[in-house]
């Protein structure tokens, strides 16, 4: 009884939010899942230099790393997919050797690390990496064995997703490849590319050969293209989480109240916890969205929806995890527990096994923010007695 008279008595305190929490919180010490990168969208401009040197490319812009991060940066930024998709030619290009991938992988961990994410899943399509003679086999060994020497320097957890291309004709190859090396660190199959034109059902007998193995499916859809998109990766391929989803927004009417009406896709989207990758500045980029604060992420977020925030391609689109989320709080006026809430999200929708799951959100992921909420809350206290 004591104790409750005691906390009744403490004076409610008020916790920032929006600009006001951009101010106060440090967004690297945020324990952060990210699902949505890819592996060839996040090298660092030096390592490109580098490795281009060692294998003889000459098709760099620039040897400048400064120079040459800029030259992504706004040849990403010219408003559609298919020309941000364009800086790929010379990250890929540098990927094709057993030494360039196994360092690729394992700065992306390290690059995780430095940035507060504690689980990652990271996706790239083998059969671009084939250049110089390797197989995709030997191109998944090798990327795997620079993810896991990452993981033991710095103890980020990490899977690898296993990519089809939409203008291709080889799904099924790659699905069987993903299939392969499921027990040593792939965890899922990933339709990517251009949207329009491709429609993932075509594909159809690599997600049958990944249903008949229990696997996992995660599809680009509905970043370039429209609802149907969004439903043929849900009904005709299986997909377990959606890339993008941001043209979701096109089955949802808002009422003159604000309020949302659902179409019967986004309803079972809601009612079934469909994950959605969402990313802000990619979408921007690539004119999936005008603006940022025109992202539906926010909309789909207080709905309810199972969402969460990734960075897509952190070297084209100049971001990271800290960043995105720094501006969806300023953006959108978001709190510490709406943090909290978005990356529990992710880690639930992790392809990683359950007990995994349970593992990362309740000894990694809601401890980490007891002693932010706990930081945030005294200074919090102290300003406002101050008052």
């Amino acid at each position: 009884m004591i104790g409750k008279q005691y906390r009744a008595s403490l004076p409610e305190v008020r916790l920032p939010s929006g600009r006001e929490l951009v101010e106060k919180l440090d967004f690297l010490r945020l324990p952060k899942v990210l699902l949505h990168e890819h592996l060839d969208g996040g090298l660092r401009p030096s390592t490109v230099i580098e490795l281009s040197r060692e294998v003889k490319y000459a098709g760099l812009p620039t040897e400048d790393p400064g120079e040459l991060a800029k030259w992504f940066h706004r040849g990403a930024q010219r408003g559609n997919l298919l020309e941000y998709l364009e800086g790929f030619a010379h990250t890929i290009a540098v990927m094709q050797t057993k030494e360039g991938l196994e360092r690729v992988a394992y700065e992306y961990i390290e690059d995780m690390f430095n940035d507060g994410v504690i689980h990652t899943e990271v996706r790239f399509a083998p059969v671009f990496h084939t250049q110089a003679g390797l197989s995709q086999d030997e191109v998944v060994e090798t990327v795997i064995s620079g993810l896991e020497r990452g993981r033991k320097a710095f103890g980020v957890t990490w899977g690898l997703i296993i990519c089809a291309m939409r203008d291709r004709s080889d799904s099924l190859e790659a699905a069987e490849l993903a299939i392969r090396w499921r027990d040593q660190g792939v965890v899922g199959f990933d339709l990517a590319g251009g949207e329009d034109g491709h429609p993932p059902k075509r594909h159809l007998s690599a997600f049958q050969a990944i249903s008949r193995a229990n696997f996992k499916i995660t599809i680009h859809a509905g970043e370039a293209f429209g609802p149907e998109s969004i439903w043929q990766a849900l009904q005709y391929c299986g997909a377990h989480r959606l890339g993008h989803g941001t043209r979701l927004l096109d089955d949802i009417t808002f009422n003159n109240d604000g309020t949302m009406k659902l179409g019967e896709l986004a309803q079972f989207i809601l009612d079934r916890r469909v994950p959605l990758e969402m990313c802000l500045l990619s979408n921007v980029h690539t004119g999936a969205c005008k603006t940022v604060e025109d992202h539906p992420f926010p909309k789909f977020f207080r709905a309810g929806f199972r969402v969460f925030l990734n960075t897509d391609d952190r070297l084209m689109s100049d971001t990271e995890m800290s960043k995105e989320l720094e501006i969806a709080v300023d953006a959108f006026d978001m709190t510490l527990s709406d943090l909290q809430k978005m990356t529990v999200n992710a880690a639930k929708s992790s392809f990683g096994h359950y007990a995994e799951r349970v593992d990362l959100i309740h000894r990694r992921i809601l401890p980490g923010f007891a002693v932010l909420f706990a930081e945030l809350t005294a200074k919090s206290f102290a300003e406002q007695g101050r008052e």
